[in-house]
């Protein structure tokens, strides 16, 4: 049985699957239910500094983007961190983490860009046992409009400052929540290694609006006629998440800086992407408030059953495997050629992959042959775009076929070369002639 026990910059945990900060970590109650269900470590959702709590809407929190199985793809929240007193949550940390010696439990945090403020809540979280802080640079509603959240995580000098004062405070391990709110995800990631962050942990939620009601022409969700934009989480936030973790594994300048992924975790194979591109551990919320506590037990043995059938022993044969793969587009192989070729015998006759080629593409698809239905790639005109493959409603119906080098590529006339070759070469490229002069 594969061993997936999980070792986050010493926070150790019986697997690699955390609860994010969040509604589901706001309380005892949540999180003894969650480490019921199986979850591996929380990060408790943000806590502010002592005096009166954060002031939440009193009406809804959430708006929403969804499939047309009304499957939930995207979230928007314009919840702030917790409005619960700050010694009720510091006594249930305490509490929890005795009772629970063996889960990770990580405190989220959000004070303002004080180093006093800093200097005050860090003891405070430390007598509670807790395994390490989270610091909150990614809210990008509410409380960045008061000088926090993302609008520390927006400028790099704010978060290598912060992070100074904390690791300078506190024997916790210290790890960055990054917004992706920022054009280079990449630049405070290295402001958080400079300061001397132990991790970082990405993406916070992206400013959004998912809707209007177009009756009461106000963004959704409404209070008394207002909306806001909010931080918008879910499915549909993975493929930007797993590019910024990517950008930050491979980054000559924080490479090997450990990465807690966060983003549209729903499955173990999202899991297991992520940690592929170079995330240590996975932060999970949307999908728990969807489906529960319990999708965790999912997650946990589609992940063994899949590392047992791979044989990768322990997470460490996974993390930051397919980080090596992702490079810029100038270094992609512009000889490499693969044409579509469509199964037909699975092949339902729906004629969604012509549609989409006869419309928006190459005109590659036939859908009349000798006067009968039927599709088949022209391979004179493919380009091997990959379109049909996505719009067929058939697995494994389309796949992408490679030339094998010497084979005469019917759309250009000229064998596939076996040679390498790139942009950078390429003698389209005015910079590769300007280089070759």
């Amino acid at each position: 049985m594969a061993d997936i026990r999980n070792n986050f910059v010493g926070i150790k945990s019986p697997n690699p699957f955390w609860l994010a900060s969040a509604p589901p970590t706001d309380k005892a109650y949540n999180v003894i239910r969650a480490f019921r269900a199986g979850w591996g470590g929380v990060v408790w959702k943000t806590l502010g500094e002592e005096g009166p709590p954060v002031v939440n809407v009193n009406g809804p929190r959430y708006g929403a983007i969804w499939g047309a199985d009304r499957r939930l793809l995207g979230l928007n929240n314009i919840e702030l961190i917790t409005d619960r007193d700050l010694q009720v949550n510091l006594r249930e940390i305490k509490q929890v983490k005795m009772d629970w010696p063996d889960r990770a439990i990580v405190v989220s945090l959000m004070v303002p860009c004080e180093e006093h403020a800093w200097k005050a809540i860090l003891p405070v979280v430390e007598e509670t046992g807790a395994d390490g802080i989270e610091l909150n640079f990614g809210c990008p509603h509410g409380m960045s409009e008061r000088g926090m959240g993302a609008a520390v995580g927006q400028v790099p000098e704010y978060i290598e400052m912060v992070v100074r004062w904390c690791k300078a405070n506190t024997r916790m391990p210290v790890i960055t929540k990054l917004t992706p709110n920022i054009t280079d995800i990449r630049k405070p990631a290295r402001a958080a290694l400079a300061g001397g962050t132990d991790a970082v942990s990405l993406i916070n939620t992206i400013n959004s609006i998912t809707g209007v009601n177009l009756d009461s022409f106000a963004p959704e969700p409404t209070i008394d006629g207002k909306g806001s934009h909010g931080g918008y989480c879910g499915p549909a936030v993975k493929p930007i998440a797993m590019n910024m973790v990517a950008e930050i594994a491979r980054d000559p300048e924080t490479h090997g800086l450990p990465i807690s992924g966060i983003g549209g975790i729903t499955t173990w194979r999202d899991a297991a992407e992520f940690m592929a591109l170079g995330a240590g551990n996975v932060q999970v919320c949307t999908a728990a408030m969807t489906y529960g506590f319990k999708i965790v037990q999912e997650m946990i043995a589609g992940l063994e059953n899949w590392m047992d059938e791979k044989g990768h022993a322990s997470l460490d044969d996974i993390v930051g495997r397919a980080t090596p793969n992702v490079t810029d587009w100038q270094y992609l192989n512009l000889n490499y050629v693969a044409k579509a070729h469509i199964d037909q015998e699975a092949c339902i006759k729906c004629g969604r992959c012509h549609i989409a080629c006869e419309d928006t593409s190459h005109q590659a698809i036939t859908a009349i042959v000798d006067g009968v239905r039927h599709f088949e790639v022209i391979e004179a005109e493919c380009v091997g775009c990959n379109l049909c493959v996505n719009v067929c409603p058939v697995e494994n119906c389309i796949t992408m076929e490679p030339l094998a080098a010497g084979v005469i590529d019917q759309r250009t006339g000229r064998p596939v070369s076996p040679v390498y070759a790139n942009w950078t070469t390429h003698p389209n490229n005015p910079m590769a002639k300007v280089a070759a002069e």
